[in-house]
């Protein structure tokens, strides 16, 4: 049986001393097909490690219906056969960037503010999540002959709460659950975070980008005794919608790494491979230095600017990483992998299709409801897409401002079916009074829920309600449109699709709504690409489409299965404004004119030899009635953006 310890000064593997060369690759971001390929580059790297949080709400979107906890167990079983060790950060609160930081919307709408703290009836559902979950880590422990070698309790807690009672009992429910290796956890190296977020008899880590003397320090002041490790080495950063993307110089990346290393301590590369936000699973933040003031909504992308880009390719900041980390290499490290080939030439889609946001609808809709006040999306269960509040203005009234206070995030308003504008939390009244009476009619989207910071959890929709001038407006009728039920097997089957040219005859409502297109891809002959070793991989040749499970690709679903010599393609959508797109009925994610991302990868398992059909949900302004599709983006070289220090 191997052991697995936490020593005094170092991590023992059988008694011998180990240093941990980990990198961060969420299973949830990555085509299962593509794993393989992922934890190859990794290796190849130098590293010796993977890290994966486990996002609650993926998997229990609603309470009880738990989805696929198999695909961790697969996903470490990907790491096993790899070579690599595992650890595994299970939450329940995970952030990473991540929608509602990976709490269920069925949870924070339920307990607000008694989230991550010691109220039962919170520990309650956590636990019955745990002991669904857990088997899955508990049975590929180390000393069980699996990969896993250490598990964390909570993440970062010292950033949000102070509840020493509910840390205490979260590290006795991984014990109960049967967690046997080590536990730790991580916060920043300042003294009220690590005052706040360490369990004493367990091993706290630190979580930087640079500094890592500095760092170190604050943490050998709370920890004299035990490795040091730094859980979250920020080699890059996440972008946000409408702002500047950010970067981080490969050289300075490569510097900071290498004086986390000799400092003697161990490291976990975050993120060594970002991914993807696919589904509109990403979260979002807020700004100023306690992170509760303007609304950050995060791209789909989650590349981060690290070593392994969002097309699995090898980066300048991958070669200075790997130099560093050889020196630290128990032998020769591994050859790269082929590296990932995209779609060769452009394809153009013609969206010959269209329905109204309306009968869209009334084909995937909720119930609708009438409520004296605007439900929020909690109370209505929704937890990604938009709600439609339909209310009356009564009359006869003069012309007065109207508007929607505590609007979270985005809201397209009609007055008497025309469009009076688009109104945000920063902006929440029409540029025009609206005189009574009148019918109003808002289309709310959620952006992502903020996933870091005292705002974790906060409701979306219309939290305040319609307000007349200053008089609130009742009788509110209410319906969500989830985008799990795009989802649904035979969804499509039930939108009474019309001819595209519909869409310019129909005013406003032509503006929105649901297209759809279909094109062809042939294979690419005699490829050495990646999914010519990905292939091999792949559970009966099949990988789920639409991915029910939630999780990307996961096996023993029918789906697309992949082109030979495709592994990725790129798609943009010039002219259009914002929404959502599926290829071959899986969700990419959102698209937003405002930028920095303009091309949303395609895994190529999601692509199918031969047709193909693309869904894309506009609701705003639709461009011209196609998307263009090619090889994706460019290995990133000297990008202009903000620079991350």
């Amino acid at each position: 049986m191997t052991d697995f310890t936490v020593g005094d000064d170092c991590f023992r593997l059988d008694g011998k001393p180990v240093r941990l060369l980990s990198g961060a690759l969420h299973y949830f971001r990555v085509h299962e097909a593509q794993w393989e390929h992922r934890l190859a580059m990794l290796a190849a790297m130098g590293l010796n490690c993977v890290e994966t949080y486990v996002p609650w709400n993926l998997h229990e979107p609603r309470e009880g219906e738990v989805r696929d906890v198999g695909a961790l167990g697969r996903f470490l079983d990907a790491v096993e056969r790899a070579g690599l060790w595992a650890i595994v950060r299970p939450g329940p609160y995970i952030c990473a960037e991540w929608e509602n930081g990976g709490l269920p919307v069925w949870v924070t709408g339920r307990f607000g503010r008694r989230v991550r703290t010691r109220d039962a009836a919170y520990r309650a559902v956590v636990e019955r999540w745990f002991r669904e979950l857990l088997p899955q880590v508990v049975q590929r422990q180390v000393s069980r002959g699996g990969p896993v070698i250490l598990v964390q309790a909570e993440n970062e807690y010292g950033s949000y709460g102070s509840d020493a009672v509910y840390l205490e009992w979260l590290a006795g429910l991984l014990r109960q659950c049967g967690v046997t290796v080590p536990l730790f956890t991580s916060d920043g190296p300042e003294d009220h975070m690590l005052t706040g977020g360490s369990v004493p008899g367990l091993l706290a880590t630190a979580n930087f980008g640079s500094g890592a003397r500095e760092g170190f320090e604050v943490l050998l002041r709370h920890q004299p005794r035990g490795p040091l490790m730094c859980m979250e080495f920020w080699c890059g950063w996440f972008d946000h919608w409408g702002a500047e993307p950010v970067r981080r110089d490969p050289e300075q990346a490569a510097r900071a790494l290498r004086e986390v290393l000799e400092c003697g301590a161990s490291v976990n590369i975050y993120m060594a491979h970002g991914g993807t936000n696919f589904g509109g699973w990403a979260g979002a933040n807020r700004s100023g230095p306690h992170q509760d003031e303007s609304f950050q909504p995060t791209v789909t992308s989650y590349d981060y600017d690290a070593p392994v880009d969002e097309y699995g390719r090898a980066t300048e900041k991958f070669r200075l990483f790997r130099e560093v980390l050889e020196a630290y290499a128990e032998g020769p490290l591994p050859a790269l992998p082929p590296e990932p080939v995209g779609l060769a030439g452009p394809v153009r889609v013609e969206l010959a299709e269209w329905a109204g946001l309306g009968d869209v609808l009334e084909a995937l809709g909720d119930p609708e409801t009438e409520s004296g006040v605007p439900p929020t999306f909690e109370e209505l269960g929704v937890d990604r897409g938009l709600v439609r509040y339909r209310v009356a203005v009564p009359g006869p009234r003069q012309a007065y401002p109207l508007g929607a206070s505590g609007l979270r995030d985005r809201a397209v308003v009609s007055v008497n079916g025309v469009r009076a504008g688009v109104l945000t939390e920063e902006s929440g009244t029409l540029p025009e009074p609206v005189a009574g009476p009148a019918e109003v009619e808002l289309w709310v989207e959620s952006l992502g829920r903020v996933n870091y910071g005292p705002r974790l959890g906060e409701p979306k929709g219309v939290t305040g309600g319609v307000l007349h001038e200053r008089q609130y407006l009742h009788g509110v009728r209410a319906r969500g449109l989830r985008l799990g039920a795009f989802e649904a097997a035979g969804a499509m089957a039930a939108v009474p699709f019309g001819p595209v040219e519909a869409a310019a005859g129909a005013g406003d409502a032509g503006r929105t709504g649901l297209f759809r297109g279909t094109f062809t891809i042939e294979s690419i002959e005699g490829t050495t690409g990646a999914s010519a070793t990905s292939a091999a991989s792949a559970v009966s040749g099949a990988f789920s489409a639409s991915g029910t499970s939630g999780v990307p690709g996961a096996s023993g679903a029918s789906g697309a299965s992949g082109v030979p010599g495709v592994d990725h393609a790129g798609l943009e959508l010039p002219g259009w404004t914002r929404g959502f797109v599926w290829v071959n009925g899986f969700c990419l994610g959102r698209y937003w004119s405002v930028g920095p991302q303009r091309t949303l990868y395609v895994p190529g398992p999601v692509l199918r030899e031969g047709a193909n059909e693309v869904w894309v949900l506009e609701l705003e302004d639709a461009g011209e009635p196609q998307v263009e599709l090619g090889p994706g983006a460019p290995v990133e070289t000297d990008a202009p953006g903000v620079v991350q220090p």
